[in-house]
């Protein structure tokens, strides 16, 4: 039996499970496990600048490309605690990342010796497993354990805690006998499809409403599929934005109290059956007013998650399945039933849908200076085509990218969805972008997000990792300003001032294109909405000559409100901004304004 070092053996185990990159950042009491990286080969690591961001990058690494499992690596104390706001957004999101930590010896972990801390209590909430490994032995189970976790059930992370001592000691282990343990994932039966499509006969106003699961599961051809053959219309979540394309005739657009269109919240309130299928009723698609969401009609759920069903509301038929399963069964079952000629006709009611997309729209198109933050999104429709993959997480920046922009493939919208820890955007970005390097990647951020991780960029700088980030700025937290409005206060969400070494940007204080420039990337700043289309082009020819990303600044009119509930119900939606009123009001709009 071959001898290694127990941080020999975890490498070889990642590799062995499908692991081909890292990201992370070397400490003293992970070096041992840093030493194998380089000595047994075969993983590319990426040094972030912050630990957070390496977890963050982790995610957008795993998001991006079905299969991926990202990992990111730190040392003992801190460098685990700052991994937990990832571990969060993760398991919030049903992501599986393996977060691997640093420990002071076994001997001292009672003795508050240096950076120890019981990172594994710390992280249990936010994993699906977290374990300091205290005998050498136990490493390889340990690993073997986390890979089969993080991809049975319902996906999410796991966090691995090696003591320093447990990595550099030998034990014997043989690569060429590992093996992966089996997935585990419910499946549908024959008996719930059946069931489940009966409701669908005796509907007369049919929805889908599809999950993130879908995509999880890599199941967004079956979903079309069953779209299409059943002639019902789809309402992707935000989290399943893509699963179905927006340009699709049976896209109905997205439902909610923020991330919504005013189409898709119509078409909902006009449905009396809903089938929701890898999807969690998150309370941002759901609002908080469930009898306006719930009321006359029924509910379907099928989640690969046993304890999700009945978590918000009871639905009259839930189902414990992977969506991809459960959609074999549910095409498997539609077939017969259109072949027997007991399929309705659907048609009249998804044609409903396509007219109120054609006409329920929001304007885009203002010429104001400072910009009015439509104009940007317009301009990106424009500049970026359905082959871009867009990465953001919070804020107005976020609300209004999912009103105006237009996803229409799968892992094409990368989105913090529950969790939303500001600073995500740029390491999720870099991750997605070393995922795959091949799919142009276009990331979202106002200023505040931007300015919470920006030395992430140097990352990319040194990794020669380009793509184009959108910056919209308005000096202000934008969207707690909006929420304070209801109390009647406007405090402590100011970040104007007048920079000294910037006079010109009067009071938007920051500058980001020097300080992006700093950091080895390229910046443009733009003030007028008729330069918007050209500095797109110039990011991209950029990005591509230089291989670094380039910052596109939008220099935002300080205050716009962007649609949504004030009262959490997706019944009772403001329009702040004037809505489409002629074609040229939403020239980018998926269907043309219909007056």
């Amino acid at each position: 039996m071959p001898r290694m070092t127990a941080a020999a053996a975890a490498v070889e185990i990642l590799k062995l499970e499908g692991v081909e990159q890292a990201f992370g950042v070397p400490g003293a009491a992970i070096n041992p496990f840093y030493r194998e990286l380089k000595n047994v080969g075969g993983i590319s690591h990426t040094l972030a600048r912050h630990v957070e961001g390496a977890s963050h990058m982790a995610e957008g690494y795993t998001r991006a490309k079905a299969g991926n499992i990202g990992v990111c690596i730190g040392t003992s104390g801190p460098a685990g605690t700052d991994m937990i706001t990832g571990l969060y957004s993760a398991i919030a999101d049903s992501i599986p990342i393996l977060c691997i930590t640093g420990q002071a010896p076994v001997s001292k972990l009672h003795k508050e010796d240096f950076q120890a801390v019981d990172i594994a209590s710390i992280a249990k909430p936010v994993t699906k497993a977290a374990t300091t490994v205290l005998e050498a032995a136990q490493v390889p189970g340990v690993f073997q354990q986390a890979f089969h976790l993080m991809r049975s059930g319902r996906p999410g992370p796991v966090l691995i805690d090696l003591p320093i001592d447990v990595q550099l000691t030998e034990i014997e282990f043989d690569p060429e006998t590992y093996q992966p343990l089996p997935v585990y994932k419910p499946q549908a039966s024959r008996a719930q499809a059946v069931k489940a499509l009966q409701f669908l006969l005796e509907s007369e106003r049919p929805l889908i409403v599809a999950g993130g699961g879908i995509i999880n599961a890599d199941a967004t051809d079956l979903l079309v599929e069953f779209a299409e053959l059943t002639g019902v219309p789809v309402i992707s979540t935000l989290m399943g934005w893509g699963a179905i394309p927006d340009d699709h005739e049976l896209a109905a657009g997205m439902v909610g109290v923020q991330t919504a269109h005013r189409y898709g919240n119509a078409t909902f309130l006009e449905s009396d059956f809903v089938f929701g299928i890898g999807n969690r009723w998150a309370n941002r698609h759901t609002g908080y007013n469930l009898d306006a969401y719930t009321k006359g009609r029924k509910f379907v759920h099928v989640d690969i998650e046993p304890t999700q069903l009945g978590k918000i509301f009871a639905p009259d038929f839930g189902i414990a399945s992977d969506a991809k399963a459960a959609l074999e069964l549910f095409i498997e079952v539609a077939k017969e039933l259109k072949a027997a000629g007991k399929l309705p006709d659907f048609s009249a009611w998804a044609a409903s849908a396509q007219e109120r997309k054609a006409t329920l729209q929001r304007r885009t198109h203002f010429d104001n200076i400072p910009l009015k933050p439509q104009r940007v999104y317009e301009e990106m429709n424009k500049a970026f085509g359905p082959e871009t993959r867009y990465v953001t997480t919070i804020g107005l920046s976020q609300i209004a990218a999912a009103q105006f922009l237009h996803v229409y493939r799968p892992r094409h919208w990368i989105n913090c969805g529950q969790a939303g820890p500001l600073g995500w955007t740029i390491p999720a970005a870099i991750g997605a972008a070393t995922a795959d390097p091949q799919t142009p990647i276009v990331a979202l951020s106002g200023d505040y997000d931007f300015q919470f991780m920006i030395e992430e960029l140097a990352v990319a700088a040194q990794h020669k990792v380009p793509y184009v980030h959108v910056l919209v700025n308005n000096a202000y937290l934008g969207l707690i300003r909006q929420a304070q409005g209801g109390l009647g206060i406007n405090f402590e969400v100011n970040l104007e001032f007048e920079n000294i070494n910037t006079p010109e940007l009067g009071v938007y204080g920051v500058d980001h294109v020097k300080v992006a420039e700093g950091l080895g990337v390229k910046a443009i700043r733009v003030t007028d909405p008729d330069k918007l289309g050209e500095a797109f082009e110039e990011a991209k020819k950029l990005a591509q000559e230089f291989q670094v990303p380039v910052v596109v600044e939008a220099i935002l009119e300080r205050v716009t409100n962007i649609a949504m509930s004030k009262t959490v119900d997706m019944s009772d939606v403001t329009e702040f901004e004037e809505l489409a009123t002629e074609p040229g009001h939403a020239p980018t709009a998926i269907r043309p304004l219909s007056v």
